[in-house]
């Protein structure tokens, strides 16, 4: 089996250029290359998102959270610190997202003794060309990772997962509602 040399062209997120993509990736232009939307043309309207994930840990863990017992400190309010401050960097982590003049930003982080673990969910609002999806499972994304970093003493087993986007509102494709997790 032999392989073709690459061209100078080529591009490794469209091995196939010839080929049309699918209208539904904006982040990929008429070639196949990446390039950041232009939302210079649409209307700035008020848009929310809300994202939301959950840190499963053992019940243990769970009890010398909630009692405060951790050496590295205030786990909540730092999880909670970080989920803020990751929002407001997320055009310097994703690399197509457009940075966005955030109006709100409110991250909660709250005891689930049935996981065991935290619910954590974060709301996030903007008058914008574009959503703040991603504002949200950012928010949220780093809340859980803070969350493990300050806890990894106490169980390094700890799971962060279904981190997702429950709702949206605002912009031309309007009000969006996930489906529930069976």
């Amino acid at each position: 089996m032999t392989q073709e040399p690459a061209s100078s062209s080529s591009n490794p997120l469209n091995p196939h250029p010839d080929q049309a993509q699918p209208a539904a990736l904006s982040h990929l232009d008429s070639q196949g290359q990446l390039h950041m939307v232009d939302v210079s043309a649409k209307q700035a309207t008020a848009r929310q998102a809300i994202a939301a994930g959950q840190v499963r840990m053992k019940a243990e863990t769970l009890a010398a959270l909630v009692a405060g017992n951790n050496p590295k400190g205030d786990v909540i309010a730092t999880a909670r610190l970080a989920g803020l401050m990751a929002a407001k960097q997320t055009a310097q982590l994703i690399p197509l997202c457009h940075p966005l003049p955030l109006q709100k930003i409110e991250v909660s982080l709250s005891p689930d003794p049935q996981l065991p673990g935290y619910q954590i969910e974060a709301t996030v609002k903007t008058k914008a060309e574009t959503g703040v999806e991603m504002e949200a499972l950012t928010a949220v994304a780093v809340a859980a990772l803070t969350l493990y970093d300050m806890a990894k003493a106490l169980d390094k087993g700890i799971v962060i997962e279904q981190i997702r986007l429950l709702r949206k509102s605002g912009g031309k494709s309007g009000e969006w509602e996930a489906e529930e997790i069976s």
